[in-house]
């Protein structure tokens, strides 16, 4: 879809709107283009002496109360499109925001956060001006033009307008080899910003590292570096977009020298009067407008053009994961997964091969393995926001592709090890998936997380804003409010992704104690722990060991030690561990 296009639908939805602008701005036009005329009139009734006293002041008025229509005209139609224009820009700001909330994993890789945040804010602006003022300018000044030549022609003298018009083939020339100039330099304004962007947003994401490693001077001259080379891009667009106004001065002083000419030619020789020379004079400088207009929209055009080229990709960019399951509803069963195979695009070797285990209601399973054995990778496809590229997983009988994929995505509970909090009180951000929570339905499960004691030592307890990604919080107490969240959720499956890596050992019982109370008493809650602490797994029901993708040990705690492999090693390892950090 070109912008014009994109344009093109907008107006057909919001028709009414540009009805409604358009009417306006041809009446301007017709006031307007009258009153040159009405002023000729004056202006020879008062040579010839006609005109005098109160008649006089009667025929000024006309001019003025027609200035005072013209007022109201204008602000009408600003009301009307540019509140068209700015829900434009809303829609695709809505439509952007959707797009980026449903894609997987796989498409940020590939994107940077800075430049998606200047696509939602810079881009858009330039295609919303593109399809308001760029919109105003086109109408406005063709209708002008039409108007204006036409008053020119037969209300005055078409030889004087001929002759007016000679140098504007010129000034078209002119504009057709300067918008070009803008396109290319807007793109790279915009593609410039996209980069200052991106650069702002980790450095304040990062500001701790930075100032940890002392590494502020030469963050701020990589900033300095890259906010001069964005204003210098724009500047040159800037520049280029300067270029329209010399060719519009050029071509009017000269239409208006040749106009003067032959006017004054015709004025001695008495074939044209003064009031009509006067009249066309100020036709002619209405026809300013139609100039700078012409160049004002090739501007707009080429910006929003320019932007749009940015924008489009990432909106027709396919979603990750296809969305197309009928099922609106899940009852808890089992879990299966049947020779689940998945590789990341461009690793040689898979993450996952030929994986098959079953998960009953209520049961425990405990993943573990060394470091990239494929442990996040498999809770990844059951939350699907990666696709498995062989093998089945279903849930319930059905496979997750048969459910929508928000109500899969409802019956997960997921806890990464790196847990997000957003800038909001702690009792907000705990009741994230419940809002309507109460205060010790929230309290409660901040108990079950062993986090309630710490959160009632902060200055307002539960009230407490935990600042932006939860920065004022430990990494332990960011993973236990996330525990929480996931508890209150109550979601008949719970993974745990390496979410207890950040508390100490006697805080992890005291969870995973809670969690197995919790389970007994919720039946039909199913658990996925994964952790490198095999502590964290001891009591599983089942018990999985992955290496290289492949399930290589797999039993009870008990079952596992008897078998002296990867499991038995690891766990005596760890203990012998345990017990001299004890000392």
């Amino acid at each position: 879809m070109t912008l014009f296009q994109l344009i093109r639908n907008f107006v057909y939805r919001h028709w009414k709107a540009y009805a409604a602008s358009a009417c306006m701005l041809t009446g301007i036009t017709i006031l307007i283009a009258f009153i040159p005329r009405m002023i000729g009139a004056i202006i020879d009734a008062l040579v010839a002496g006609r005109l005098a006293g109160s008649a006089l002041l009667w025929q000024l008025a006309i001019p003025v109360g027609m200035g005072v229509v013209i007022y109201g005209l204008r602000v009408g139609w600003r009301l009307k499109l540019f509140a068209a224009a700015y829900q434009f820009g809303m829609e695709l700001r809505t439509h952007l925001y959707t797009r980026l909330s449903l894609q997987g994993p796989a498409f940020y890789q590939q994107q940077r956060t800075g430049d998606l945040m200047a696509l939602a804010t810079n881009d858009i602006d330039a295609i919303e001006m593109a399809a308001g003022e760029a919109m105003l300018a086109g109408y406005d000044g063709s209708t002008t033009l039409l108007i204006v030549l036409s008053m020119m022609i037969w209300g005055v003298d078409w030889r004087l307008t001929l002759i007016a018009l000679l140098p504007f083939p010129f000034m078209a020339v002119a504009f057709w080899l300067v918008s070009t100039r803008v396109h290319d330099a807007w793109r790279d304004s915009l593609n410039r910003f996209s980069r200052l962007n991106d650069h702002v947003q980790e450095t304040l994401a990062g500001v701790r590292t930075l100032r940890a490693l002392g590494l502020e001077q030469r963050s701020a001259a990589q900033f300095a570096t890259l906010a001069e080379d964005a204003a210098a891009s724009s500047l040159s667009a800037q520049r280029w977009e300067a270029a329209y106004e010399p060719a519009v001065g050029i071509t009017l002083t000269c239409s208006a020298a040749l106009t003067l000419s032959l006017g004054g030619y015709l004025v001695w020789h008495g074939e044209l009067s003064i009031g009509a020379l006067t009249s066309f004079s100020m036709y002619l400088g209405q026809l300013i407008w139609p100039a700078f207009a012409a160049g004002w929209v090739l501007s707009l055009i080429e910006r929003g053009k320019a932007a749009w080229k940015r924008l489009q990709p990432i909106l027709s960019e396919p979603l990750a994961i296809d969305d197309a399951g009928a099922l609106a509803t899940l009852r808890p069963g089992n879990l299966v997964l049947d020779a689940v195979s998945y590789t990341y695009p461009g690793q040689a070797h898979a993450a996952l091969d030929h994986v098959s285990l079953t998960l009953a209601p209520g049961k425990t399973l405990g993943l573990v393995g060394a470091t990239g054995a494929g442990k996040s990778t498999l809770l990844r496809l059951i939350l699907r926001q990666y696709e498995q590229q062989s093998g089945t997983l279903r849930w319930s009988g059905h496979a997750l592709q048969e459910y929508k994929l928000a109500i899969l995505r409802q019956a997960i509970s997921w806890v990464p090890q790196e847990s997000f909090l957003f800038s909001a009180t702690i009792a907000d951000n705990i009741a994230l998936a419940k809002p309507n929570a109460s205060r010790a339905d929230i309290e409660n499960v901040a108990r079950l997380a062993a986090v309630h004691d710490d959160i009632m030592r902060l200055p307002k307890g539960y009230d407490t804003l935990v600042g932006e990604r939860g920065i004022t919080l430990s990494g332990g107490q960011r993973q236990r409010v996330a525990i929480a969240r996931a508890l209150l959720a109550d979601s008949p499956l719970l993974l745990l992704d390496d979410a207890l890596s950040a508390v100490d050992t006697g805080t992890e019982a005291q969870i995973l104690q809670h969690l197995q109370d919790l389970r007994r008493a919720q039946s039909g809650r199913s658990v996925v722990i994964v952790s490198h602490r095999l502590s964290s797994v001891a009591d599983a029901d089942q018990i999985v060991v992955l290496r290289n993708g492949k399930i290589v040990e797999s039993g009870t705690h008990q079952n596992l030690l008897a078998e002296q492999g990867w499991y038995a090693s690891q766990w005596q390892y760890q203990q012998l561990e345990e017990s001299l950090d004890a000392l």
